[in-house]
Parts: C-alpha cells; structure tokens; sequence
C-alpha cells in the first residue's frame, strides 16, 4: 500500500514535540541525605522506607574481590 499525503519532517516534528522525557523529581534520603529518585532504593545507603533493602558493603566487597582475581589471572 502507498502513503497518499507523506508528513513532512517540519509536521512530524512538530507532532512529537511534546514527546520529551522531563528531569526525575530527585529527594533527600532520610538515612544518608543523599540524592535520590522517589519511590526507589538509595543507591548510597541502600535503604527504602527506613528498611535495608540492599547491603552495599557486600556488594563493594564482591566488587573488590572480583577485581583482584582478575589481576591475578592477568599477571600469570
């Protein structure tokens, strides 16, 4: 099938102009009073609602030793 009328680009355009993503409303976590995005865990201390949802001092030790096998195996 054939497009009969094609929209131009100034048209098209003009239609998605409204189609733009806005900045996340950020607030202040009340544990740490770091940024964070509203209703999700705080990537800093990582706590929702006043509950430890996330341990991110395993997830840093995990990271470290992670990287150290990797340097292990890079050196042999």
């Amino acid at each position: 099938m054939v497009v009969r009328m094609r929209h131009t680009r100034s048209h098209t355009g003009n239609r998605r102009s409204h189609h733009a993503l806005g900045k996340l409303p950020l607030t202040v976590c009340p544990e740490c009073g770091s940024l964070c995005p509203r209703h999700s865990v705080c990537p800093n201390c990582g706590k929702y609602r006043g509950r430890q949802v996330i341990d991110n001092t395993a997830k840093i030790s995990k990271k470290e030793n992670k990287k150290k096998e990797k340097e292990k195996l890079g050196q042999k």
